[in-house]
């Protein structure tokens, strides 16, 4: 399993100095040693650790569990293989007839049981998977069984394989020690820009608006000079994006930022600027690593979001919560929030999902969800647009957005 990882840097542990014996002579540059996961004797820390069919045999699961955070930073992935209970009579038998090797009676852990010993030991789940329906090599069926179908409800119950992703509960960041920079995309929103600076609330111990203008014929970006100029004891940037699209402006923005928490606030201001703190204290508190904000909770004033619109948040929410594997409630929401050492991330693997969308949500959420980063969302109160009119096609939009969704499935769904 190891040999078949890219990673700079690789060390497998077993109880057994056979197995170690044997590991040693087939794999080279690999490091093995002997060791107990209840009394582990590692200084090293790791992005990754990895537990396959570990935790049924140890005596003190809650004890081993805790020894991991010697290996683990705030930003390691720990990812936990057990095998389904479901299978225990298929497996024993396997051994009988000699097609699997030998195991000794392990503990029985469903997934909710392996989460709240995580719990208990300062972790939380990222998120949860099933892998194999069938186990063994016949041609064509055990791939579309083990690609597809394994992945649809109820049928992945019957997995062979339960997978969890967890992290450690990140210990508070005091927010005065922390930068911000909020991205405002603004084309064709000159009423609004006065407005964005009045209301900006400061946060951590610098606060620096961007505004990324998008080739506007309002005077949007006269607008933006002039509030600069107004402003001197403010931070204020103000950018022209080369491209074109609210994902173009904002991925300017991100790399042009120099606070360490990037912000996404519309410029049309439907999410209150005064409500920016909330995501702000969530990232730096540890309760989310990605933070949206979610218009569907509250009521909305009656013009603030079309049926039609409102329908197909809907319709994305569902699929985003069955290819992530965590909840999404509403995936275009502007407003989105991250570190941006995260972000740094997520831009280095954007080949992975294409670069069509325009709006930059799918891309961030879908970058988001590939590192395996805690996404948490924010309910605020979604207002009526006072100035200007949507950048939004609802039907040609909708088709760009549901082609990207099947795009990512292959890549992180159905892998």
């Amino acid at each position: 399993m190891l040999a078949s990882l890219k990673a700079a840097r690789r060390l497998g542990i077993d109880m057994s100095p056979k197995m170690i014996e044997v590991a040693k002579r087939k794999f080279t540059g690999i490091e093995f040693k002997v060791g107990d996961l209840e009394s582990l004797n590692v200084a090293e820390k790791y992005d990754y650790v990895l537990l396959a069919n570990i935790i049924g045999h140890v005596d003190d699961i809650q004890k081993a569990m805790g020894q991991l955070h010697k290996v683990c930073r705030p930003d390691t992935r720990i990812i936990i293989v057990y095998f389904n209970y479901l299978w225990e009579p298929i497996l024993k038998a396997a051994e009988v007839v000699s097609l699997r090797m030998r195991y000794p009676v392990q503990h029985w852990l469903p997934l909710e049981e392996i989460e709240n010993i995580l719990r208990l030991c300062d972790f939380e789940t990222v998120k949860k998977d099933h892998r194999f329906l069938v186990p063994v090599g016949l041609p064509l069926l055990s791939w579309f069984c083990n690609r597809f179908l394994v992945k649809l409800p109820l049928l992945r119950k019957l997995a062979l394989n339960e997978v969890i992703v967890a992290k450690p509960i990140r210990t508070a960041i005091v927010p005065s020690e922390v930068s911000c920079s909020v991205i405002v995309p603004c084309r064709n929103e000159r009423g609004n820009i006065e407005e964005a600076v009045r209301r900006m609330p400061k946060m951590g111990n610098h606060t620096e608006i961007i505004f990324v203008e998008g080739h506007s014929k309002d005077g949007t970006l006269e607008e933006c000079y002039r509030v600069q100029k107004e402003n001197p004891a403010l931070d204020i940037k103000v950018f022209v994006q080369e491209g074109l699209g609210k994902g173009d402006a904002v991925r300017k923005g991100f790399d042009e930022a120099s606070g360490e928490v990037l912000m996404i606030l519309d410029a049309d201001l439907t999410v209150p600027p005064e409500d920016l703190p909330k995501f702000f204290d969530a990232l730096v508190s540890g309760k989310g690593e990605f933070i949206m904000g979610s218009r569907l909770v509250y009521q909305m004033e009656k013009q603030a979001m079309r049926t039609l619109n409102l329908m197909g948040n809907k319709f994305f929410s569902l699929m985003f919560t069955f290819l992530l594997e965590q909840r999404i409630r509403d995936t275009l929401c502007g407003t989105k929030v991250l570190w941006k050492k995260d972000y740094e991330k997520i831009a280095a693997g954007r080949h992975v999902f294409g670069d069509f969308d325009p709006f930059g949500d799918f891309d961030l959420i879908f970058g988001a969800a590939k590192l395996n980063l805690k996404i948490r969302e924010i309910p605020i109160r979604y207002g009526e647009r006072t100035y200007g009119t949507t950048q939004i096609d609802r039907f040609r939009h909708g088709l760009l957005l549901l082609r990207m969704v099947i795009f990512a499935a292959a890549r992180i769904k159905f892998i």
